[in-house]
């Protein structure tokens, strides 16, 4: 027992002595935590919870232009700032000169067109029910055309989310009118109004169910990805501080001397590791504690802690021991402590973009997410989310440990082999 807690104090004092990798191991997971929380969460909002800033220029000589303003700002989605004075020609530097996103421009004909084009589809269908109708009609005019401006940052996919909103309301407009003609082509005044409600109004509902294994309301926000995914990301990090160690006492002759000494040199490896399986652990129990009550005090979202428990702690040491078991690997292998911390800390970045930290897995390309099958961190993020988003269970979790099991047992046997090469072991 002596022996034990002779080689646990040993690798403490180690661990304390190097400022550097504490300060990796503990200070950065916050600070990645609070500033890329606070910016994920900026970007949430603005797509799922605030008014879109929309600068509208409203040139439309009739009503139906106003109709789709009064739509859109009705519907609580948009913030609308109306600058109809604005002539279509300097739109493009008013809209950058204001700092807005984007921006709908709505022709003078804009009405006139609707309007004829409502009627055409009126007297096609007269036509086609073999009824009269009075032929002579208004002047044609062109389908109008809309045009949306944006900010060249703005990313595609929101801008034709934005466009398929505003196309949306046109629709209603569209519909509403062709009603009305075909009403009054039929001599049945404004009795439109009952049919127009029943087509417009009463749409298909669509209820927004979050897909979860249990009844849990858990619900994926800047929170919940980046609190558990740079803790992850920062426990593998650890392997610029143990590999480090690892190399220094290979080259020093500390595991030569160690052979000397009335113990096993198992024992030695095995205080490594629980010393910095501890370390992880204080981690994920550092940046959790922020995540529950420091980040709420800030305006974001509060973490949401599984109600299993058990099955958390289980991720928590499997995830421990799997960056563990890859910084013994990366010292082992590594000649010099630059070799250990250069590519430790590259290899740990690669996997961490291939493995859904930087950004989650659904956006990357096929063959990308084929690849984040093998980088740990991306089933070391799986096993939280199974707990934290999905409400997942320990048969939801296998395929989860049965990876960082291989992972960790070829980690391991690698280690073991190439100190015993060395004949270090």
């Amino acid at each position: 027992m002596f022996k034990l807690f002779s080689s646990l104090r040993k690798e403490f004092l180690l661990l304390i002595n190097d400022k550097t990798g504490l300060a990796l191991m503990f200070l950065m997971p916050l600070l990645l935590v609070f500033i890329i929380t606070i910016i994920q969460d900026s970007a949430y909002k603005m797509v799922n919870e605030n008014q879109i800033p929309l600068l509208v220029v409203n040139h439309d000589k009739g009503g139906e232009g106003h109709k789709l303003v009064k739509a859109l700002k009705s519907s609580s989605l948009f913030k609308i700032d109306s600058q109809d004075q604005i002539p279509q020609q300097s739109l493009r530097s008013e809209l950058l000169a204001r700092g807005k996103m984007i921006a709908l421009f709505i022709p003078e004909k804009f009405s006139a067109g609707l309007e004829s084009n409502a009627g055409d589809v009126s007297n096609i269908l007269m036509d086609d029910l073999g009824l009269e109708y009075d032929s002579i009609g208004k002047e044609k005019v062109d389908m109008p055309r809309l045009s949306f401006y944006h900010d060249p940052v703005l990313q595609d996919n929101y801008s034709q989310s934005v466009m398929g909103i505003v196309q949306s309301y046109m629709s209603m407009i569209e519909n509403s009118l062709m009603i009305d003609r075909m009403y009054a082509n039929m001599d049945l005044g404004d009795k439109s109004e009952v049919l127009k409600k029943k087509m417009i109004l009463n749409r298909v509902k669509i209820d927004q169910i979050v897909a979860s294994n249990n009844n849990s309301t858990a619900l994926p926000n800047s929170t919940q990805h980046n609190v558990p995914a740079w803790t992850i990301f920062a426990m593998f990090f650890m392997v610029v501080s143990l590999g480090s160690n690892i190399v220094k006492e290979r080259v020093n002759g500390s595991f030569l001397r160690l052979k000397t000494m009335p113990t096993t040199f198992m024992l030695v490896m095995f205080s490594k590791m629980a010393i910095y399986v501890i370390v992880a652990v204080f981690q994920v129990a550092l940046t959790f504690s922020m995540g529950i009550w420091i980040l709420p005090k800030l305006g974001l979202p509060t973490l949401s802690v599984p109600d299993n428990f058990l099955a958390l702690i289980a991720v928590v040491f499997v995830s421990s021991m799997a960056a563990v078991s890859y910084a013994l690997m990366i010292g082992a292998f590594s000649k010099t402590e630059q070799q250990a911390n250069g590519f430790g800390a590259i290899s740990i970045i690669i996997f961490g973009a291939i493995g859904g930290i930087l950004v989650p897995t659904f956006v990357m390309p096929g063959f990308m997410q084929y690849a984040s099958n093998f980088s740990p961190l991306h089933w070391c993020l799986e096993g939280f989310y199974v707990l934290f988003l999905k409400g997942g269970s320990w048969k939801e979790l296998g395929l989860v440990f049965s990876f960082l099991g291989i992972f960790i047992l070829i980690c391991q046997l690698a280690t073991y082999f190439k100190l015993r090469l060395e004949r270090i072991i």
